[in-house]
């Protein structure tokens, strides 16, 4: 009998990659893999495009900050606990493994109503209201930093490391500079905004796009709805709102990125030893998470940590010089990091925790 397993996580790209990163390992280990998710996510387009059988579900977003939205979002929350019920009852998996996210909330508590092992995955440095509420209700707890450990439950808590998606790693760098129409005339600067854009980046990195063109060619990933058709058809300069199986050739051709600080987001970064700038969201618009792993990343040399609420123009313009100009620093500290392969980690975790037939 085939081993099942469902996948959940969404709300941003961050709660969908390391899933994507497990589903090659997962069906090589004989898993029949599915995911459940909300209607209308971006986890919906990327993981149906896979193949995956995908069920969606009601999910709400549990805020820390008035809005009239918090009303109705727990009858979401219990709807969506329902529908998690009805699917699991269907797809009866032997594991649940959830990634996070507010849609991943009702798919780990019907989890446990039914008495399905649950294994979850924290990537920040503190856990986030989400994972919090699924914690008591999982077997096992996976982090991304050692420093994460504290927060978790003893008997719970295992450092795994982010699950890095293989084909990052068979990237070519022509393809790359191809893709965008750029040639090695120039270094490959390449603008992360995260998968929900990042406007203050994006103003920045513009603002100083005539003085950057000097130096580099700009590979702009804005997030949806956020490219500048007055810059369209510059000359070494290309925006994107998202991509998805180029990355890797972009990632090859890339000599420097300026990206937010989500911890999925440097991970793969880290992993592929790119000489970075990191410019966290502010403490004001987030839970200060990418502020503490931005940091923890700068203390260890791997990458520049700038802070949006102090940064200008100049600043930005004077961290990309400098870091591309010491480089070299920068590669060596990535490649004598200790970064966990995850992926054998947690498929060890799952095989563990799966209900035997």
């Amino acid at each position: 009998m085939a081993k099942k397993i469902v996948l959940t996580g969404g709300g941003t790209a961050g709660h969908v990659t390391p899933n994507i990163a497990l589903i090659p390992e997962l069906q090589k280990q004989g898993y029949e893999v599915s995911y459940i998710g909300s209607y209308t996510g971006i986890e919906k387009t990327l993981i149906e495009e896979l193949g995956i059988p995908y069920t969606g579900i009601s999910s709400g977003k549990l805020r820390r900050y008035f809005s009239l939205q918090n009303f109705s979002d727990p009858f979401r929350v219990i709807r969506g606990y329902g529908e998690a019920v009805a699917a699991l009852k269907r797809i009866r998996p032997d594991v649940v493994f959830s990634k996070g996210g507010f849609v991943a909330v009702p798919v780990v508590l019907a989890a446990k109503q039914l008495k399905i092992p649950t294994v979850i995955h924290e990537s920040d440095m503190t856990p986030g209201l989400a994972n919090k509420l699924c914690i008591p209700s999982a077997k096992y707890v996976c982090a991304n930093f050692p420093e994460t450990l504290q927060n978790l439950p003893k008997d719970k808590a295992v450092l795994t490391g982010t699950p890095i998606r293989r084909e990052l790693f068979m990237g070519n760098r022509e393809k790359g500079l191809a893709f965008c129409g750029f040639d090695s005339s120039k270094p490959i600067l390449m603008v992360v905004g995260g998968s929900l854009g990042a406007m203050t980046v994006n103003q920045a990195v513009r603002e100083i796009l005539p003085e950057l063109l000097k130096h580099f060619q700009v590979v702009h990933l804005c997030g949806k709805g956020k490219t500048d058709t007055t810059l369209n058809g510059m000359k070494g300069y290309i925006q994107f709102e998202y991509v998805d199986k180029e990355m890797r050739d972009l990632f090859a051709a890339t000599d420097l990125v300026i990206s937010r600080a989500g911890a999925n987001a440097i991970c793969e970064i880290l992993a592929l030893k790119i000489p970075n700038i990191l410019i966290p969201l502010p403490a004001d618009a987030s839970r200060g998470d990418q502020i503490l792993n931005a940091k923890s990343f700068a203390a260890q040399g791997f990458s520049k940590l700038l802070e949006e609420e102090s940064m200008t123009k100049e600043t930005l313009l004077e961290a990309a010089l400098e870091v591309y100009q010491n480089r070299d620093t920068y590669i060596k500290a990535m490649t004598e990091s200790k970064q966990t392969d995850a992926i054998p980690v947690i498929l060890d975790l799952l095989e563990k925790s799966r209900k035997k037939s």
